[in-house]
């Protein structure tokens, strides 16, 4: 790593059957380095990710056109979780940037997100389209409805509020990163990132961005790696789960007892007004409270199957509501000293 005050930056872009815009998007940040000479060193990595096309084949001619851009072959489709993983380990930056191949972002977003990391002294800083300053162009209504959905509904769950959870263009402090264990392999690793961040208490920031599918639009059927709109919302929603569990579990448990509260307090109150009215019962003997509601449950049986179920799944689902509560407070703990323990070893594996 240079030993200059300038910025080193790793660009990490993962690329998978992209022969159709490769090329002269590689060469639109190559050129926009450039127009930033004296301000940041720089290299490219590209992760070919198991292409099927000449992806492979077209970044290998790049990496010998430019000097300054790397490949990185996996032999097989490993996915996004892992192609990041691979960018993150062979990184040489002090700071890393993650694009997207098809350049939705503009590349002045490597200026901003740069910058931004540096005045706030963050660990990461998310480029976000949903935010106050940010706009979503030409993204088709349906994608656009899914993610916003789905960034709403990971924001709801979060401790820490943010605009965008799923967006991968980013950038992160590498010796930060690379201290973060992941394990999610697809798409749900960018959520992944932010979750494990906020369990390390993380400096997280979020600048306002363009995400623009005009260029993209254009390129509609040559290129074969689009995330299937339904298969990323459903992706998305089960990320928001890793955030806070539990209360999923217990909202749905404090609804169901509301329900079964209201059946059975509504039961008893017709319990209790049939007593009251037919103190003496016809054969002299004096009603009771029990007797009221045996005559109530056979003329509403079903008022109490129902209430009784209800109330048995609400206590089921608080119960699992405390459960996933005490189990995610002890990932959290063994993560953060898992993590500790690896920055630690790295330390050590550098002094020596």
């Amino acid at each position: 790593m240079p030993t200059t005050n300038i910025p080193f930056l790793s660009i990490v872009i993962p690329c998978y059957n992209e022969e159709a815009i490769l090329a002269n998007n590689v060469k639109t940040i190559c050129d926009f380095l450039e127009s930033r000479k004296g301000k940041y060193l720089w290299e490219i990595i590209l992760i070919n990710d198991g292409s099927k096309d000449k992806t492979g084949e077209i970044a290998d001619e790049l990496a010998i056109k430019y000097s300054k851009v790397r490949v990185i072959h996996h032999p097989v489709n490993m996915n996004l979780g892992l192609a990041l993983q691979t960018g993150f380990k062979n990184s040489r930056g002090e700071i890393i940037i993650v694009l997207d191949v098809d350049l939705s972002y503009s590349v002045d977003n490597i200026e901003k997100l740069t910058d931004k990391l540096i005045e706030s002294s963050a660990d990461i800083v998310l480029a976000s389209p949903y935010m106050k300053g940010g706009k979503v162009i030409a993204v088709p209504f349906f994608r656009r409805v899914m993610s916003k959905g789905v960034n709403r509904f990971m924001k709801m769950a979060a401790q820490d509020k943010y605009h965008t959870f799923t967006g991968m263009v980013r950038a992160y402090r590498t010796d930060f990163i690379k201290s973060v264990n992941l394990k999610t392999r697809d798409y749900e690793v960018n959520p992944e990132i932010l979750y494990k961040a906020m369990i390390l208490r993380a400096r997280i920031v979020e600048i306002p961005a363009n995400l623009d599918w005009t260029e993209q639009n254009r390129f509609a059927g040559k290129r074969t790696s689009s995330l299937k709109a339904l298969r990323g919302f459903f992706s998305g929603m089960m990320s928001g789960f890793i955030f806070r569990p539990y209360i999923f579990f217990m909202g749905i448990g404090i609804v169901l007892m509301g329900l079964s509260m209201f059946e059975l307090i509504w039961l008893l109150r017709d319990t209790i007004v049939d007593l009251n009215r037919t103190r003496v019962l016809s054969d002299g003997i004096e009603n009771s409270f029990s007797h009221s509601l045996y005559l109530q449950f056979r003329k509403n049986p079903q008022s109490f199957i129902v209430g009784g179920i209800t109330f048995i799944a609400a206590i089921q689902f608080l119960s699992l509501g405390f459960l996933s509560l005490q189990n995610k407070r002890y990932f959290e703990e063994l993560f953060h000293m898992g993590t500790s323990l690896k920055k630690q070893n790295n330390k050590i594996a550098n002094k020596e």
